[in-house]
């Protein structure tokens, strides 16, 4: 360990936030700054879409609950809102055997949620046969430490493997749910349902009538420590789903409005450009007009919205990054992310 990291002035990895140093010396002092006014950017927007009022018996809301990344832990019951729809992004377990995974199902089916469904993560071994633990390959046993891995039993939640349901709730309204366990690759063989990151399998795979989308990764320069999937975020700009839900990269938690127009646009133009220290963002004249492109859209979306009137709701979308470990200590210190309505 350096001594920059052992005083805290650097991360000690990629899997860590940035210091301050580290953005300002080492990455891209240019992407700290456009970041910052990028994400101001969005507050002054507003929120990216209205639901329907709570009051309209014809077209209710629909209120969604997100988790993802419990590894073994098993929250509180007070610790979930009520919702019409529970949604696990992956990383359920730590080991991925059959038994442990087992002990989550049978936590996530006695929620009184109307709707459960999960996708599986990297860590839930079981689901992907290239990855399954010895002792989970043949039939038998079960229990925890037993021999063989048998058979796991849902106790009705939807489980998604690159497919997709439709979900009725009350006043008939209806939900398209797609959900994928696929993420860039990140560790050994026992790491479940990795690709290559060149050789994405994003392309034209998720329906185009996608209300909610589940995957265990993040799409690229969206709560994802910049580790996310680049051929994610353009199948995302292809279907624009409503609600894309995902976990992974557990220092990302959060939420994080989404347009789909040229402000993102020139946001995810500014991050994904190499990162070159200090003394090359001076010199970019290329990068310096990806950032005010930034500040030139981004002004005339809020000056659009709240001065001319324009489009304020139903136009955009929201990415919820619902880890709910505390960055990388393996502690449980969030709640559920709750996506009040839809």
């Amino acid at each position: 360990m350096g001594l920059l990291v052992w005083l805290g002035l650097r991360r000690a990895n990629e899997w860590e936030p940035p210091t301050l140093l580290d953005w300002l010396v080492f990455d891209s002092p240019l992407q700290w700054l456009a970041s910052g006014a990028y994400h101001i950017i969005l507050v002054l927007r507003g929120r990216p879409f209205r639901p329907p009022r709570r009051d309209d018996a014809l077209r209710p809301p629909i209120r969604v609950v997100c988790l993802s990344d419990t590894h073994d832990h098993i929250l509180k019951r007070s610790a979930i809102p009520d919702g019409d729809l529970l949604i696990h992004c992956g990383d359920l377990t730590n080991d991925g055997r059959r038994a442990s995974i087992q002990r989550q199902i049978d936590w996530l089916a006695g929620l009184p949620h109307a709707h459960k469904v999960f996708v599986c993560g990297n860590h839930d071994s079981w689901f992907d046969p290239n990855a399954r633990r010895e002792e989970d390959i043949d039939g038998g046993g079960g229990e925890a430490g037993g021999k063989g891995g048998g058979e796991l039993d849902l106790k009705g939640l939807v489980y998604l493997e690159n497919s997709a349901v439709t979900l009725e709730f009350k006043g008939g309204r209806k939900l398209n749910v797609y959900g994928s366990p696929a993420v860039p690759q990140c560790g050994d063989a026992s790491n479940a349902f990795q690709y290559v990151r060149w050789l994405h399998p994003w392309n034209g795979t998720i329906p185009a009538e996608t209300d909610v989308l589940i995957t265990h990764t993040p799409p690229r320069h969206h709560l994802d420590l910049d580790l996310g999937c680049a051929g994610l975020l353009e199948e995302v700009w292809r279907v624009k789903p409503k609600l894309h839900v995902f976990g992974h990269i557990h220092w990302g938690h959060g939420r994080e409005s989404i347009y789909f127009d040229e402000c993102q646009r020139a946001y995810e133009s500014v991050m994904a450009r190499p990162k070159r220290g200090l003394i090359y963002d001076v010199v970019s004249s290329a990068a310096w007009m990806d950032a005010f492109r930034i500040l030139w859209h981004g002004l005339n979306s809020i000056v659009w919205k709240w001065v001319m009137l324009g489009p304020g709701s139903n136009n955009g979308g929201l990415m919820v990054n619902a880890a709910v470990v505390y960055g990388n200590t393996g502690k449980l210190r969030r709640n559920p992310v709750t996506v009040v309505e839809l």
